[in-house]
């Protein structure tokens, strides 16, 4: 064990001074350690957990989610109150007079309607676009914005014209106006009116995704393309200094793999519900680095515990539950939660380690395209293959034999008892016997003629590990000849995006209280459907569950689209469902939300500076 901790110190240490060297700042009040690089601060362009959770650090939505409720309930944001018409078909929001952006100009319902127009235009090509089809003239909008770019760059008499492409931008917007269910009659209400009743429609008004923009402010960083009539946004708009946001923090710097900072925005709404008075994020990509930064005191939260030994980290946190069984049992009759629990118990540094039920799923896709990237056939276009190697993975083994910090195996997208009133389907159980017969009916007797299959997987934490092993699950049971290509993240997700994989590893986090947060990522289209999977029968399930207003016949749809998804169509393969693997000392810091949506509300964090340590001491 030291002789793998040296390394990760060293790391960690060169990490930190790195740091310290560049920035003369005094160390943040709260400093905290994320899961991978932010990639953007674009609500538009935002899709990683990471880039989610800063960015709640500098923007607010209509609404809320309330961490400090146990049912995570939806509050009031930058909207005070709100409205829905009998028929669920119309909201009208009243925003909250004391909502300003961090340069001091009031927050307006234009701004919403701006920011929620740069999410529906196919232009931005951002993940969430399809979130807010449930608008009325949304996806007219959308049809008829893809048709007009087509036409301009198809004639030759109006493409690479400045003034062409402008006026085609002109009339974009008229046609978002005379299409699209949004309206703004005054600076403090916001109508929205739907094509149908959405019961989702508030936890959508809380995401990430749907955070207002300063208007004037991106304005001057758009242009529209000459030679496409496409509108282009550099992303200058985003840097410290610049970005002008409406949440409690402001962004003082950013240092691209490094570290962010983030001080006090002194016009933010409710600046008496922030007691911090500086956050840091902080770059560490080692996961042994990761874990010695908290235990030195550099970092005041872990987000993910990702080292190779983590298993051994939660095993000691289990020995010290059940060293105070009887206090556990007592306290949980009282109805204590998780933390409330390790508060009460002796301080002990196991208790610093926290495992938490997440509403995420780790699965892998299998590229349904017809053809390859390469141009070759691809024989996971073929839904009897996709079934054989699904039925082959050891999901226990992945769990209880590389994991070991609680996960449980998957036979569903939908983590099963995550939502009130939704069943899940079986899913596909291991059967390496019926695996054979598939694959031999599809072609390939004893994986004969099967070409080499290629895991696609990026090179930080485990899935390396998860890889080899299920690669040679695969080996033995199917015959086929497997290899596992590790990728930097940024190049990995560059890939999976452009369809450059066979079959890669992925995740998904649901973004709100409803199955359809992880149906939709599959439909014929979706921006976040990077398996190019492509089912009509799918796709009327989920149209027929939108029509639906009985909500437990709605229900039923859901569990249908989703057992064809896994059962029968298998255009991904479940692994396991996570948890929230965290670090941070329960009797320093308050704010933290056990709800398995795994929102962390940081800007309502909390730190006891009365408790502070010099050194945290994980096991």
């Amino acid at each position: 064990m030291i002789k793998l901790l040296l390394p990760a110190l060293l790391l960690v240490a060169i990490v930190l001074a790195g740091i310290c060297l560049d920035a003369p700042a005094p160390r943040a009040e709260f400093t905290f350690v994320t899961r991978g690089e932010v990639s953007t601060l674009d609500p538009v362009q935002m899709s990683w957990l990471q880039d989610f959770r800063c960015a709640g650090l500098l923007y607010e939505g209509l609404t809320r989610l309330d961490t400090s409720t146990p049912d995570l309930r939806v509050a009031p944001g930058v909207a005070s109150a709100w409205t829905v018409s009998p028929d669920g078909r119309e909201y009208t929001f009243t925003l909250d007079a004391a909502a300003y952006w961090s340069n001091g100009e009031p927050v307006r319902a234009g701004d919403f309607v701006y920011a929620w127009r740069r999410v529906i235009l196919p232009d931005a090509g951002g993940d969430y676009a399809k979130l807010l089809s449930c608008i009325r003239g949304v996806d007219a909008f959308v049809a008829w914005r893809a048709q007009a770019v087509r036409a301009f760059a198809a004639d030759p008499a109006r493409r690479g014209s400045a003034a062409a492409a402008e006026s085609l931008w002109t009339e974009t917007l008229e046609q978002f106006d005379r299409l699209v269910g949004l309206e703004a009659p005054d600076d403090r209400t916001l109508r929205v009116i739907l094509t149908r009743p959405t019961p989702y429609f508030l936890d959508l008004t809380s995401f990430g995704a749907l955070y207002p923009v300063f208007p004037s402010l991106v304005q001057a960083y758009e242009s529209v393309d000459a030679q496409s009539g496409v509108q282009r946004t550099d992303p200058g708009w985003l840097k410290p200094g610049v970005l002008v946001g409406n949440g409690p923090f402001v962004l003082a710097a950013w240092r691209f793999m490094r570290e962010m900072r983030f001080e006090p925005n002194p016009h933010y709404r409710d600046a008496g519900g922030v007691t911090l008075d500086s956050v840091a994020c902080l770059s560490i990509r080692d996961g042994n680095a990761q874990v010695l930064a908290f235990r030195t005191g550099a970092v005041d939260w872990t987000t993910d515990v990702m080292p190779a030994y983590r298993g051994e980290v939660f095993a000691a946190k289990r020995e010290f539950r059940t060293a105070h069984a009887l206090d556990v049992e007592r306290l949980t009759a009282a109805g204590a939660g998780e933390i409330d629990i390790d508060r009460a118990l002796p301080r002990d540094p196991r208790a610093h380690a926290h495992a938490f039920p997440a509403f995420g799923t780790y699965f892998y896709n299998f590229n349904a395209r017809p053809r390859l990237a390469d141009g070759t056939p691809n024989p996971f276009a073929i839904p009897a293959v996709r079934r054989a190697f699904a039925r082959t993975i050891d999901r226990r083994g992945v769990c209880e034999g590389i994991l070991r910090a609680g996960e449980t195996p998957a036979a569903t997208l939908i983590p099963p008892r995550s939502i009130v009133g939704y069943a899940s389907p079986t899913g596909l159980d291991p059967d390496p016997a019926l695996a054979r017969e598939e694959l031999r009916e599809a072609g390939y007797p004893e994986g004969r003629g099967f070409p080499m299959v290629e895991i696609l997987v990026n090179a930080e934490g485990d899935h390396a590990l998860i890889a080899q092993s299920i690669a040679r699950d695969w080996e033995r049971t199917l015959g086929v000849r497997t290899r596992v290509l590790r990728k930097e993240t940024r190049a990995f997700r560059e890939d999976v995006k452009s369809g450059r994989f066979m079959i890669s590893r992925a995740s998904w986090f649901g973004d709100y209280a409803d199955p359809t947060t992880f149906l939709e990522i599959n439909r014929t289209g979706d921006g976040n459907n990077d398996r190019g999977y492509s089912s009509p029968a799918f796709d009327a399930l989920l149209d027929a569950a939108a029509q639906e207003r009985d909500p437990e016949s709605r229900m039923i749809l859901l569990a249908r689209a989703e057992r064809l998804l896994i059962e029968d169509d298998a255009a991904l393969a479940p692994i396991y469902q996570y948890v929230q693997q965290y670090l941070f000392d329960p009797h320093r810091l308050e704010g933290i939300s056990t709800h398995p949506h795994s929102w962390q509300d940081v800007g309502r964090f909390r730190v006891r500076l009365n408790e502070a340590t010099s050194e945290h001491r994980v096991p």
